[in-house]
């Protein structure tokens, strides 16, 4: 018997979840807004929290309606029998995201909803659970689009970009997940070089090393919520967790970071032995334009400043034309992706970019560039890119 299950994610990440899903055995898999919808077997979100990269949870829906007031909301979140998947003695935590004219805020109809939980708990046993927002027994997320509510339990618990290995960072880091969607919007084969010459704390020469190997993201992580669950079953769950272990390889691509702080390669190369791939990435402190280009072909994938915290303008473009002008001269043969808030100062990297993806760091609106160092005239590298 199929369920259907929502698994959410970031803006601009829908089409690489979806990808993901398929490659897992998902079924009529649908891309919506920040989420992709999916049918699949009793169990498989044990397989979706272990082995998605760029899923921010895994949701099981469990009963809609339509809601135009609070009291619709109420009655329908208490008709939902709750009993089934939490004990009175147990304790609930309830989230929400709104898009809807009828309500104006998220932690009100997360109340209201949790009121109805409990209200409905009193009446059959007269005592209600408690509510634990850290590790509750019960994770309930309501979705409201319109006058349309959805009621999902949450099998993820703690956001799955908390993979475990990123214990120290550098200032502005880049989320784990939009670090594995990035990868994976490059097309990178795993057959080629992969370089990040401003690798930070490591995030994602951390991910590209988990995709080389195919290895879990969450091989760290200790718990989910679905262990919670009346219904968890640890064989199932061991079987998972087996079946991973038997498919982890080497990596056939040689992976490198850099930065030109010390410290930042400390953390970055600590976060690599926590998530046990250090022995997959090369680090090295060195400035990108004084670095030099790994032999053979690759691809470079970094998010450099975007200048938010840098004072002159011209420091910033300063850098940006340094990284074209180093990929121009040193990285012939390379495909170089870089993530940025700031298209003016892409503007100076000095290079057409033969691709644009529009993807959101936070709430900063980036856009992802893909720019070909093409061996050759002038005139080949124009007709390459006219082809491209």
């Amino acid at each position: 018997m199929f369920t259907t299950y929502v698994a959410r994610t970031f803006h601009g990440l829908e089409p690489i979840l979806a990808k993901e899903l398929e490659a897992l055995g998902a079924q009529n898999v649908l891309e919506l807004k920040r989420a992709v919808s999916f049918e699949a077997d009793t169990f498989f979100y044990y397989k979706a929290n272990y082995w998605l990269r760029t899923a921010l949870c895994v949701l099981v829906p469990i009963a809609q309606g339509k809601v135009k007031n609070e009291t619709d909301l109420y009655d329908l979140v208490k008709k939902v029998h709750w009993e089934k998947y939490v004990s009175v003695d147990g304790t609930i935590a309830v989230d929400s995201t709104v898009h809807s004219d009828f309500f104006n805020h998220t932690k009100y109809v997360a109340l209201k909803s949790k009121d109805a939980i409990v209200d409905r708990f009193r009446e059959l046993y007269g005592k209600r659970p408690n509510v634990d927002v850290e590790r509750p027994n019960l994770k309930i997320h309501i979705h409201i689009d319109k006058d349309q509510c959805n009621i999902s339990l949450d099998s993820s618990g703690d956001a799955l970009f908390k993979r475990g290995y990123r214990q120290e960072t550098n200032d502005a880091p880049i989320n784990e997940i939009l670090a594995a969607g990035m990868i994976q919007h490059t097309n990178w084969d795993q057959q080629v070089n992969f370089y990040d010459p401003m690798c930070g704390s490591g995030t994602i020469p951390i991910e590209a090393a988990f995709i080389a190997a195919n290895m879990s993201p969450q091989a760290n992580r200790k718990f989910f919520a679905f262990m919670n669950w009346p219904n968890f079953s640890r064989t199932h769950w061991e079987k998972v967790k087996e079946e991973a272990f038997k498919v982890k390889t080497t990596p056939k691509a040689k992976i490198y970071a850099s930065d030109m702080s010390m410290q930042a390669i400390r953390i970055a190369t600590e976060n690599a032995r926590r998530a046990g791939v250090l022995d997959y990435i090369d680090f090295n402190r060195v400035s990108f334009e004084l670095s030099k280009a790994p032999d053979g072909d690759g691809i470079i994938v970094t998010n450099p400043p975007y200048g938010e915290r840098l004072q002159a303008e011209e420091e910033i473009f300063s850098l940006y034309k340094k990284i074209g002008d180093t990929l121009k001269t040193k990285y012939e043969g390379y495909d170089a992706f870089i993530i940025s808030s700031n298209l003016e100062a892409l503007k100076h990297v000095g290079l057409r970019a033969t691709r644009r993806i529009q993807l959101f760091n936070g709430a900063l609106e980036c856009k992802l560039m893909k720019f070909s160092i093409y061996r050759g005239s002038k005139k080949y590298q124009e007709e390459e890119t006219a082809n491209s």
